[in-house]
């Protein structure tokens, strides 16, 4: 069974990259050593690896990195600390 990951960078200027692989150690050299100049991470290193998890499904990575990428910074920064709980009332933008 294929395993699929979305995953988060913490990068030099603080700020975060969410992306989608199914090789998670291969694109983090692939992102340290700067391979693609085009990408966000390519000024931006180092980077750090604050958080990732596992997909069989690789529809439903892609979808959940399309949704964390909407996601406001403090969104994101409670799932990497593991504060499921605050997830809900964490709103992308404040009215």
């Amino acid at each position: 069974m294929k395993i699929y990951y979305v995953y988060i960078l913490k990068c030099n200027d603080n700020s975060y990259y969410t992306g989608f692989t199914s090789n998670l150690e291969k694109r983090l050299i692939e992102h340290q050593q700067g391979k693609h100049p085009e990408s966000y991470t390519f000024k931006k290193r180092p980077l750090t690896l604050v958080f990732y998890c596992e997909f069989t499904n690789a529809e439903m990575g892609i979808s959940t990195e399309k949704q964390i990428k909407k996601w406001s910074r403090v969104k994101k920064e409670a799932l990497i600390n593991n504060n499921f709980d605050a997830l809900p009332n964490l709103a992308k933008k404040k009215f």
